[in-house]
């Protein structure tokens, strides 16, 4: 049974999972590892005692995964279930059953985070957690299942490689357009329309995720395929606008 979760990073992402396991899980007790936050209120412990908890959530940057499961390991209880909420799946699944061999572990994305949450004023109905790889005992996996589409969640099963096909045609592309629109300077007007206003939130939504925007393609395959396509598309829009700037044959 669990008693204990820890968190081992200590960002915008983990400092909601925070809010969500006080809201959602508060008999459970919590602590923190972050290597430049402490002392502001949150439950911060030694990478030892977090370690030492019965589900660990890994809350660092993607780029990070390898080195800080490394750190972890000669610390972890062979019980200890390792939780990967990674916005890439199967790099990060990869490198748990490679480093962390024999631990238990529950791969998943929460498809949503604190600005979506805010706005929908805390209501987490219908919000998705795709869950790819698991090798935690059948009955507390489904038991855990159950307990997140109780709260309101919606949970999607599938595999490591479809979520990340899948992400890069979304999150990614998402990301990426937002991307070019905040590089341009682009911003809102008194006469918006609602589709520009939707636009517009997305970028909001991103701007400053440089990092995940960052490491998402870096360890996901697909998205440099979305970039490509992406861009051969604009080209060809261009270019069919520029065509019809040219005056008509004599």
């Amino acid at each position: 049974m669990i008693k204990s979760i820890g968190l081992v990073g200590y960002g915008n992402f983990a400092a909601f999972l925070q809010v969500l396991a006080e809201r959602y899980a508060p008999e459970l007790t919590l602590k923190i590892h972050s290597r430049s936050r402490t002392g502001d209120g949150a439950p911060f412990a030694s990478l030892e005692e977090v370690a030492a908890c019965d589900a660990l959530v890994l809350t660092v940057p993607i780029s990070l995964y390898e080195t800080t499961l490394e750190n972890i390991k000669p610390h972890l209880r062979p019980e200890t279930i390792l939780v990967d909420v990674a916005t890439v799946k199967k790099y990060t699944s990869d490198l748990i059953r490679t480093i962390a061999n024999g631990n238990p572990y529950l791969c998943m994305h929460p498809m949503f985070g604190p600005e979506s949450y805010a706005k929908r004023d805390g209501d987490v109905s219908g919000f998705r957690i795709v869950v790819t790889d698991s090798n935690v005992e059948a009955e507390p996996y489904r038991s855990l299942l159950a307990r997140l589409r109780a709260a309101g969640f919606s949970v999607i099963e599938t595999s490591a490689d479809q979520h990340d096909r899948d992400l890069a045609e979304t999150l990614f592309l998402t990301h990426y357009v937002g991307q070019v629109i905040a590089r341009g300077d682009f911003e809102r007007t008194d006469i918006d329309t609602v589709s520009f206003g939707y636009l517009m939130d997305a970028v909001d939504s991103i701007r400053h995720d440089t990092q995940l925007f960052e490491d998402v393609f870096r360890f996901n395959p697909y998205c440099k395929q979305v970039v490509e396509r992406f861009d051969r598309s604009e080209r060809e829009v261009k270019e069919k606008l520029l065509r019809v700037l040219k005056p008509p044959p004599d």
